[in-house]
């Protein structure tokens, strides 16, 4: 498998894609994307085969890896990038919902899935160019929470990270919450 071992730079490309654009405190992406790759082909067969059970894997992998992180502050809750109501009903599920139960319970913390919403329907951004994947991407998404909810260190999990767009639109949404801290793991990363 072609891991990436971002966990383990705190300078790694994950993380310079938001340089001057958002305060992230840590981000990673497990394994390296390539098209026509073996990755590629598991990300397909979880996101519109119905293998769920690929992201439960992967998770509880990454998580392994993850809990020995000496993290300034610890993370609190798991929040998957959600798909809109219209795509869920289409596909049946969230591709990167096992994903993000494996991490958050190998980490020992809360999945929330209720806390970060999609608002507009939107085309796979698979099929996208660069520009076209951060074409109003910022009104996407917005925030349910409670008091409970402020002061915490969110961890954003969604599937290919490629360039930036939709973890950045949703971090900003989180954004919103009072004392919030961001924080992302992407499955794999375009390479």
């Amino acid at each position: 498998m072609p891991l990436t071992y971002y966990h383990l730079d705190s300078k790694n490309e994950a993380v310079k894609k938001f340089y001057g654009k958002i305060d992230i405190q840590f981000a990673s992406a497990f394994l390296y994307f390539n098209k026509k790759g073996m990755v590629q082909e598991l990300i397909h067969n979880l996101k519109y085969k119905g293998h769920q059970e690929i992201g439960t894997v992967l998770g509880n992998w990454y998580a392994e890896d993850l809990k020995d992180l000496q993290l300034e502050i610890p993370f609190d809750a798991v929040i998957p990038v959600p798909l809109h109501k219209r795509k869920f009903k289409e596909r049946g599920y969230n591709q990167v919902t096992t994903f993000g139960q494996a991490l958050a319970s190998g980490l020992d913390i809360p999945f929330e899935e209720n806390v970060l919403i999609r608002k507009l329907y939107t085309k796979t951004q698979s099929k996208k160019n660069l520009l076209g994947r951060s074409e109003n991407i910022g009104s996407i998404f917005d925030v349910t929470f409670e008091e409970i909810h402020h002061n915490k260190h969110f961890l954003i999990v969604d599937d290919v990270f490629t360039t930036g767009a939709t973890i950045e639109a949703c971090a900003r949404a989180l954004l919103k919450i009072p004392g919030a801290k961001i924080s992302m793991i992407c499955m794999a990363m375009a390479h």
